[in-house]
């Protein structure tokens, strides 16, 4: 039996909370399309054992068959949608932030800076 992974172990309770949430989804989906357990794991390409994990919300089933799951309702897209970066709104602010950051630091100016002789000046040389 393959090694579990210490990630799953300590995963966050909201994020078993939605697992959870996304397997019943999905049982509710593959029941209302009235596609027996067999049937449906066949299509998935996954036992019976391992969709009935999955519709439990088990992180230990691999993402591949929830996607797998997803596009068999139709609803592969919003795999897509979920970690888009033009809805990643902490990234967006915290660019922001940098931009605005980096635009307020003073750099030094060429016109307000006071001329420095040459050393040619301070030696009385002609320049």
């Amino acid at each position: 039996m393959p090694k579990r992974s210490g990630a799953i172990d300590s995963l966050p309770s909201a994020v078993l909370a939605h697992l959870r949430r996304l397997g019943e989804d999905l049982s509710i989906a593959r029941k209302r399309r009235r596609e027996p357990l067999k049937a449906w794991a066949q299509r998935i390409g996954v036992s019976e054992p391992t969709l009935m994990r999955m519709e439990k919300g088990d992180p230990s089933v691999s993402m591949g068959v929830y996607a797998t799951a997803l596009w068999l309702m139709g609803r592969s897209q919003a795999l897509a949608e979920l970690a888009d970066p033009a809805q990643d709104l902490g990234a967006l602010e915290d660019a922001v932030r940098a931009a605005k950051a980096r635009s307020v630091r003073k750099r030094p100016s060429l016109y307000g800076a006071a001329a420095q002789p040459s050393p040619k000046d301070e030696e009385g040389g002609q320049p």
